[in-house]
């Protein structure tokens, strides 16, 4: 069981380690205290959900229906284009700071509503989570023990980043901090946007 646990483990928190749309969010709702728990929830079950689906054999299904890879790719680049804008714009408003209260912004299921498009119209969700995990678990003995190590790798990283933003909370307590962290996310997101854009 473990020499397939391990590896799906460390397939699974590589793939989700770098900064991207979704991290970045989730740090930001860490660092505002707001939601923290429902969003690392959800974040974990999306990626347990499709991790599930491409060892259960459906990475390959996605890759036939032909419009499915063009439609999540124009629509999750046109969704970051607007997120990212809301990003510059908030730093060019200036004038947060970090607040000590629970809750603090937009309400949860606004919350949940945009993390879940920042979750599901990512098609690098698919190709990485789906296709790739899906793939790769085919090639072990034990393709449960696999997907149940990449499933665990998103829920230890998830709530690790959410919960250890708070680790970061004196820094953000300074508007001028957010400001540059509103800028970050705007860029993140405008990038990958491109890159969706002109793959």
């Amino acid at each position: 069981m473990l020499a397939s646990f391990i590896p799906g483990f460390l397939l699974g928190f590589s793939l989700i380690l770098a900064i991207g749309a979704q991290n970045a969010f989730v740090l930001r709702q860490g660092l505002r205290h707001a939601h923290v728990f429902a969003v690392c929830l959800s974040c974990a079950i999306s990626d347990a959900l499709l991790i599930a689906a491409g060892v259960a054999g459906f990475g390959a299904l996605a890759m036939a229906v032909p419009w499915f890879e063009p439609l999540m790719r124009f629509g999750g680049a046109a969704f970051l284009i607007v997120y990212g804008a809301r990003s510059f714009h908030a730093a060019w408003r200036g004038g947060e700071a970090l607040e000590t209260r629970n809750g603090a912004g937009a309400g949860l299921w606004a919350t949940l509503a945009t993390l879940l498009a920042l979750t599901w119209l990512n098609p690098h969700v698919y190709l990485d989570t789906v296709v790739l995990i899906g793939s790769v678990s085919a090639q072990y003995p034990d393709r449960l023990s696999f997907g149940l190590g990449a499933v665990t790798s998103s829920f230890v990283f998830f709530f690790s980043l959410g919960y250890g933003a708070r680790l970061l909370a004196p820094l953000f307590a300074r508007p001028r901090a957010w400001q540059v962290l509103d800028v970050l996310i705007g860029v993140i997101m405008w990038a990958i946007a491109v890159k969706l854009i002109i793959m």
